[in-house]
């Protein structure tokens, strides 16, 4: 019988956290360390090695061979380069060594990542630093030591050295207000998020048929199949066995490794998932969001399964998103965005509220282009995914308290009373206050918002990030102006008052998926960036690189340089599916379908010698040759377009917007009436319906 799963001493069995230091530290360094990373103190080197002697003599005893700086470069996945603890001895002998100052500093090559012109190619060297912050865990037999990345000139080359810049300043400007609020006792504010997880599990053996799989991570061409997610079964549905077989794998997976995976279940389309986590603080989020896709993959593969997490790996059904539930909330135990039962807390909830919704607003086309990829360009306004245009979603009680302090009207409550800031008891409002929207972008759920926008395969730094300096931006303010009030509940009052009055546009609870809400939103002023290469420029437009550079989060040169990356990774991710388009049509359809005609002629040839009617292989291969023909001559206009692509990254990201996908689109609905017109046995891939059922 197989043992029982002992989950308490499963979970983080392979991490190096806070329980396993105290154990295995002196008292001294453990104090060390702990004021480390609750005041910012830096360690000496006797700490540091004997962090590293502790750590080493964990992991080894845990089956370790190899120690690695695991970072997160500017591609959106993970970093890692191993070196074994081995080193001689003498005699033809080793021993196994790790000092702090290979724990603390690693120098890999830096050369071949994405910099955005932040260093040369012959500028190799780069540096990865200890995030005393984030748990060293065992993954594969290696020590995994999360660290930032930074060029040799010091420029941050990675994603968690900002995502910590904008912890830090979120957390000092939220002090600021609390103080005037008479919390004395609050010595940081930390950001939390819980990134839900979307994706789709297919077949292996399928997915190696599809070459557009295995390259582009969608399919590049499908038809729509007899049956899609119409009769709406799948959502919350009984999971299949092989399926629950795998999500039973991952949890045990993750858990092992700290990742606090907490929800599992059917998403609506077929064969799509879903995987959500306990709320932690953003940088441990962030960092257990990219252990999770890893895990996603490789414990699929061992289940004979293939886990998709491109945002809409099949049209005609929903896509997958990655919802960033986002809050802040104290050392003392406190949800800012949580309405209290008092005055003051109220008071502070809607100041923080207040400050939420105008920083969305101020900031509306940069929160845009932090989901603005290639891949969510095919999900954002359609199946179940928020518009491309920004807005806050408060649900009917709270939209109520707005609309009462702004027009000075009277709340509909029991008592039916006039609200003023900071001195009435706002009713109790429910957590769940409200049905959920799923076509807001920013949705308020009771005590955080959610943030719907970003993809499933995007890093959640990005977005985390512009949300925690945005607030801190507006925390700023806000601290700057009621510093300085002779009469702070008037002052709080009027201020917040002004700022729901004057940012009022960005808030609508209605479908966002009405046509009639974009005209609205155009007449309120509000972007509506439909692609990434319309959200994109806004990337180092003025105001925003200024918001960034002011709060110490990036220079101008790190903005510059993420807005030139993500330009040319748009490009190239195009460039790359056109590439494997070509490749398909050429060597796979148009070869396929032309022997099915050729066939279907040769038979009817055969009926007409019998004198058998032969109508159908007639008509059919008329209408084959027809498409076959339009699809050739599309195919070399798309390879042709292909070779003209301007050389200027810009250039070459509006291009691709505006001329190789619509010839890409062309192409597709011509191989996809090929697949409808023809038979099974000819055509030379896995369809939908086998894709998306067969698990």
């Amino acid at each position: 019988m197989e043992a029982k799963l002992h989950l308490p001493e499963l979970f983080g069995s392979q991490v190096f956290n806070e329980w396993t230091m105290k154990e295995r530290l002196s008292s001294a360094s453990y104090g060390t360390w702990k004021k480390c990373v609750t005041e910012g103190t830096s360690l000496d080197i006797s700490t540091a090695n004997e962090i590293a002697e502790a750590m080493k003599q964990w992991a080894v005893e845990k089956g370790a061979t190899h120690y690695t700086h695991w970072f997160q470069p500017m591609t959106g996945v993970t970093a890692e380069k191993h070196d074994s603890f081995i080193s001689p001895a003498g005699g033809g002998k080793i021993i196994m060594e790790f000092s702090g100052k290979e724990l603390v500093r690693g120098e890999p090559d830096a050369s071949s990542f994405p910099s955005g012109g932040l260093r040369a190619t012959f500028e190799a060297r780069g540096y990865t630093a200890w995030d005393p912050t984030s748990f060293a865990f065992i993954k594969e037999d290696s020590l995994c030591i999360p660290t930032i990345f930074c060029s040799y000139s010091g420029h941050a080359l990675d994603k968690k050295t900002p995502l910590l810049r904008s912890m830090d300043e979120v957390s000092r400007q939220a002090i600021r207000i609390l103080r005037l609020f008479g919390d004395t006792e609050t010595r940081r504010v930390t950001a939390q998020v819980g990134p839900e997880q979307e994706y789709f599990l297919i077949d292996k053996e399928l997915f190696r048929q599809r070459k557009d799989l295995q390259m582009t991570g969608r399919t590049l061409f499908g038809a729509k199949p007899p049956r899609g997610q119409e009769l709406e079964d799948h959502y919350f549905g009984a999971i299949k066995p092989r399926v629950a077989a795998y999500m039973k794998d991952l949890d045990e997976t993750l858990w092992a490794l700290g990742v606090l995976s907490k929800t599992k279940h059917n998403e609506v389309a077929p064969s799509q998932h879903e995987m959500a986590p306990i709320y932690s603080d953003a940088n441990t989020a962030c960092d257990h969001n990219q252990i999770a896709m890893e895990m996603m993959k490789k414990v699929a593969d061992r289940h004979g399964l293939v886990c998709l997490l491109h945002e809409k790996p099949f049209a005609g059904v929903n896509g997958s998103g990655k919802h960033d539930n986002w809050s802040l909330s104290t050392d003392t135990g406190h949800n800012l965005f949580k309405p209290g039962s008092t005055p003051s807390q109220n008071a502070r909830f809607l100041l923080f509220l207040a400050a939420f919704i105008k920083g969305v607003d101020d900031y509306q086309d940069f929160l845009r282009t932090t989901v603005a990829t290639a891949g969510n360009d095919h999900r954002l306004g359609a199946q179940e995914a928020p518009p491309a245009v920004l807005s806050i979603f408060l649900g009917d009680e709270l939209n109520a308290v707005v609309e009462s302090i702004i027009h000075d009207t009277r709340y509909t409550d029991a008592e039916k009373k006039m609200l003023k800031v900071g001195v009435d008891v706002l009713p109790a409002i429910r957590q769940d206050n409200t049905d959920r929207n799923r076509t807001s972008p920013m949705a308020f759920t009771g005590n955080k918002f959610e943030f719907r926008m970003p993809g499933s395969s995007l890093s959640v730094s990005g977005p985390n990030i512009a949300l925690n300096t945005i607030m801190a931006e507006e925390l700023e303010q806000f601290a700057d102006e009621l510093e300085k009030a002779e009469d702070f509940q008037s002052a709080l009052h009027q201020l917040v008052k002004r700022t729901l009055t004057e940012h009022q546009r960005i808030i609508f609870n209605g479908n966002g998926y009405d046509d009639a809400w974009l005209q609205e939103a155009e007449k309120r002023g509000l972007s509506n960036l439909k692609s990434a290469a319309d959200a994109l420029p806004a990337y180092i437009a003025p105001k925003n690189i200024q918001l960034f550079v002011k709060h110490g989060i990036y220079t101008e040169a790190e903005v510059r340089a993420r807005y030139e990356i993500h330009v040319e990774n748009y490009a190239a991710v195009i460039s790359i599916e056109a590439k494997t388009m070509i490749d398909m049509i050429r060597h796979d359809i148009l070869p396929a379908v032309s022997k099915y005609a050729a066939d279907l002629c040769a038979r009817a040839d055969s009926k007409k010698q019998l004198d058998v009617p032969c109508a159908y292989e007639v008509n059919t291969a008329r209408g084959v040759a027809k498409i076959t023909d339009d699809l050739m001559e599309q195919c070399r206009v798309l390879a042709s377009d292909l070779e003209d692509m301007p050389a200027g990254p810009e250039e070459a990201m509006r291009y691709c917007h505006d001329t190789l996908l619509p010839d890409m689109a062309e192409a597709r609905d011509s191989v996809d009436v090929l697949e409808i017109l023809t038979a099974s046995e000819y055509w030379p891939m896995p369809v939908y319906s086998q894709l998306l059922f067969s698990v």
